[in-house]
């Protein structure tokens, strides 16, 4: 493939007009190659974050990263009152897959990213070839998600505290350099987060992309059905588990769907819930095995 086309993908917009707007993404690889993989981002990221990570691949592989509802370019509507699932990120996805006439794709993603995938799999089987996790948002089995207890949680208060109006961008790069979720992150990753993660205001200031509120919603927002999105899958999925602090829960049921073939599980050593960013080389092998 000529190299030029690996270099740096294309910024696109895809209209998904039953959905209320356009969702963004970033086009990898040969564009005369069918989609092989769509890849999603976590909660409050965007699709170039994982610019350097999806790259590599682009010499033998086309890849689509999206930015979801609420983050990045895309101009989907986000609204905020009522919202109580990750459903609509689901149905975001199936309208991207029927719009594009995807077939035969592999679904990946990171944290709420992965999720997504998860219910969006199982209602487009047809479409899809099998789902790459890396560490996805799989809460406990037992019992009915606490709607309060999830809007007061700390990740709610913390989202809904975060800064989101700077002078520039440069400054935001130099404000979160070495701190907090970035602390272990490469600088041209950083880069790419804050390239998308902000955009202009009409005063010269740069603001999140993705709300504060927005953000926080997704976090408080767990009635969809994840287990029964699971037991639904008719393709094979693989989910790659932070050894600290994830977000996959283990669960009795969880090691049952293993047992039943359903799913594999690997819980990578050495990572935390941002497994992509500390280990690169594993989601390039997870993909390209994905695709062989």
């Amino acid at each position: 493939m000529d190299s030029a086309l690996a270099e740096a993908p294309r910024a696109r917009l895809i209209d998904l007009k039953a959905r209320g707007g356009a969702m963004a993404a970033l086009d990898f690889g040969d564009p005369g190659r069918p989609v092989d993989i769509v890849f999603v981002h976590a909660n409050g990221f965007n699709a170039r974050t994982y610019r350097t990570i999806l790259k590599p691949l682009a010499e033998d592989l086309r890849i689509l990263a999206v930015d979801q509802r609420g983050h990045g370019r895309s101009t989907l509507p986000a609204e905020t009152v009522g919202r109580t699932s990750w459903n609509g990120l689901r149905d975001d996805l199936l309208a991207l897959l029927q719009t594009l006439d995807l077939n035969d794709v592999v679904l990946a993603g990171h944290s709420m990213g992965g999720t997504a995938c998860v219910l969006a799999q199982a209602l487009a089987a047809d479409r899809v070839r099998r789902v790459v996790l890396f560490d996805p948002v799989v809460m406990p089995a037992a019992g009915p998600v606490d709607p309060e207890q999830l809007s007061n949680s700390p990740l709610v208060q913390g989202a809904l505290r975060r800064r989101s109006v700077f002078p520039d961008k440069a400054t935001v790069v130099s404000a979160y350099t070495g701190r907090g979720a970035f602390r272990t992150w490469q600088g041209e990753m950083l880069a790419d987060y804050v390239a998308d993660g902000f955009r202009e205001r009409d005063d010269g200031q740069v603001e999140l992309s993705c709300a504060p509120e927005w953000e926080a919603s997704n976090f408080a927002s767990h009635a969809h059905d994840t287990w029964g999105a699971f037991e639904q899958a008719k393709v094979p999925i693989r989910i790659l588990r932070a050894e600290e602090g994830s977000t996959c829960r283990e669960d009795p049921k969880l090691d049952a769907l293993v047992a039943a073939g359903r799913i594999q599980v690997e819980t990578v050593a050495g990572t935390s819930h941002f497994l992509p960013m500390e280990r690169p080389d594993l989601v390039q092998a997870e993909l390209r095995a994905a695709r062989a």
